[in-house]
């Protein structure tokens, strides 16, 4: 079974995504999803004139081999470009293979380790009345989880929170928008906020907020403490992950759960935060590290340390690569929980997928492969719309992480 044709689809359903197609000799079809956020054009380069003239008359069936044949024959390693092209390949590999057995990926990966998906929401607010407002939204929907942000008092904007019924994308305008950041009055809010939600609703559901990597190890560590009253299921990126030793310190001042991950490339990112417990989830996504091959690798690594799933997926993962996450989390026996945000309009006219929300959870279909089929034509009515993520500054003008 030799692949004969492979392409690289850019287009712009509601927001951009790059999708990889591969096709057999026998005409069976893969795809794989290469969206990298900000940076889309990047991977769909790499994949075009460094990847595709590489894959042609290679043998579909050698996941395995093709992986390594692309991570190690490149001598440049890792990195979210190069992880990302290596990720849509593997992705699509394992959507022909499905097909070619008449089977969904979760049964070529041991079948079914649970019958649906908990997801959380993303609610928010321009203040925190309007948040509570989304909270009661989500609630009413069905969800048992819920990330909470509102716009902080005096901020001219916040991260995670929007006000367009559109699903919520950060990336927008043709050059990055600049924001100002306050640690101190960040620390003084959320603390608040959060009680505000559970003094509402109370604490029959799971409750989430993102830090975004924006804290010092030892702030990260002081948010976690005084949020402890109001048992967290985790704080989200709560420092600049490049540094694993860093989650030490805050993880010896605080019983507060901590997930990290979804900036990170390859298992060697995130091996000490695991191996020495020093994060409760690891929110690698299939998208971005490497595809089903390479994530699986990290969450059966994390297994062995009580470590769960928790992976990335928000709107910037395309219906495929959520389809080959959600696929990987229904075989895998720590599954924790799955980001899920739903696709901005009208990607349903591009993309068909096979999973469905209901009730809180995400259920996949049994379609064979990943479940999900691209329309080429409708692509070509959305093409590609450059967007940026903002950065942030201080007050002072000074850089800091977004």
């Amino acid at each position: 079974m030799k692949i004969t044709d492979a392409k690289v689809i850019v287009t712009a359903p509601g927001r951009n995504y790059v999708t990889l197609k591969l096709v057999t000799d026998d005409g069976v079809v893969g795809y794989g999803d290469a969206t990298l956020n900000g940076r889309e054009l990047a991977v769909a380069a790499y994949l075009t004139e460094h990847v595709l003239p590489l894959l042609a008359g290679r043998d579909a069936s050698r996941i395995g081999d093709t992986w390594q044949y692309l991570y190690k024959g490149a001598y440049w390693r890792r990195g979210p470009v190069t992880m990302t092209a290596i990720s849509a390949v593997d992705q699509a590999l394992w959507d022909i293979k499905g097909k070619v057995a008449g089977l969904p990926v979760y049964e070529l990966l041991g079948g079914k380790a649970r019958e649906a998906l908990t997801v959380y929401g993303h609610a928010s607010g321009a203040d925190v009345d309007g948040l509570l407002a989304d909270v009661a939204r989500h609630l009413e929907l069905g969800y048992t989880a819920v990330r909470v942000q509102a716009k902080i008092p005096g901020m001219d904007s916040t991260y995670g929170t929007h006000t367009s019924p559109q699903i919520y994308e950060p990336a927008s305008g043709a050059l990055p928008t600049e924001e100002t950041w306050n640690t101190a009055a960040y620390l003084d809010f959320v603390p608040t906020m959060v009680k505000r939600v559970r003094e509402e609703f109370g604490y029959g559901f799971h409750l989430l907020h993102d830090v975004h990597h924006r804290l010092t190890p030892i702030e990260a560590a002081r948010l976690g403490g005084a949020l402890e009253p109001y048992r967290l299921f985790w704080l989200e990126d709560a420092t600049p992950a490049e540094d694993q030793e860093a989650f030490r310190l805050i993880r010896s001042h605080t019983v507060t759960p901590l997930a990290v991950g979804e900036v990170f490339n390859t298992i060697w990112d995130c091996r000490q935060l695991i191996t020495e417990r020093l994060i409760d989830y690891i929110r690698t996504s299939v998208t971005h590290a490497g595809g089903i091959s390479h994530v699986r690798r990290i969450m059966d690594l994390a297994d062995l340390y009580g470590v769960r799933s928790g992976s990335h997926g928000p709107g910037d993962v395309s219906p495929v690569g959520l389809a080959a996450n959600l696929h990987l989390d229904l075989a895998i026996p720590n599954f924790g929980i799955q980001e899920y945000m739903g696709h901005r309009d009208p990607a349903d006219e591009v993309f068909d997928w096979g999973y469905r929300y209901e009730g809180g959870m995400l259920w996949l279909s049994d379609r064979p492969g990943l479940g999900v089929e691209v329309d080429e034509e409708a692509a070509r009515r959305y093409p590609y719309d450059p967007k940026y993520l903002p950065v942030t500054r201080l007050a002072d003008g000074g850089m800091h992480d977004w």
